[in-house]
């Protein structure tokens, strides 16, 4: 069996499939190696991702929120996109790993992204995006499975 060379570009239908969903889980690392996931609203340019630190109800501020120490602490990150259905040929997942950063506000991806972000979740148009950073990842390594992705 060969080796599966390492991609961090997603293929048109796997783009396609990232645009489709709606949620994703981000998983971070802190520096011992313990892992947090989380469920995130993201965006995709086709070629990084997106994903705000909103106004959502959370227990702390979001610069001490865990997942943005853990970038902090290390930049490895990754994002599983999938699709369930009790209808198993509609399964599929897209699942990228990468280096996560923490965007500012006056950085001119900070603006891309709330664009992005806006466009595709009407509950951001109301949000104060501009005064939080924004999560970047940026894939080295895409993997995907299932009937879902063609």
């Amino acid at each position: 069996m060969a080796a599966q060379r390492k991609r961090g570009v997603l293929t048109e239908e796997e783009a396609r499939f990232v645009l489709r969903m709606r949620v994703a889980r981000l998983a971070t690392a802190d520096e011992n190696g313990s892992p947090h996931l989380v469920p995130v609203c993201y965006a995709f340019d086709g070629t990084y991702f997106y994903t705000p630190l909103d106004e959502k109800p959370k227990r702390v501020a979001g610069a001490q929120l865990r997942r943005v120490r853990n970038i902090e602490a290390r930049h490895e990150a990754s994002m599983l996109i999938d699709q369930y259905d009790d209808d198993w040929s509609r399964l599929g997942y897209v699942l990228v790993h990468g280096r996560a950063e923490l965007i500012e506000p006056e950085d001119q991806r900070h603006t891309l992204a709330l664009r992005l972000l806006r466009e595709r979740y009407v509950q951001y148009r109301t949000m104060a995006l501009e005064e939080h950073q924004v999560i970047m990842l940026i894939p080295d390594h895409v993997v995907s499975w299932g009937p879902a992705i063609p």
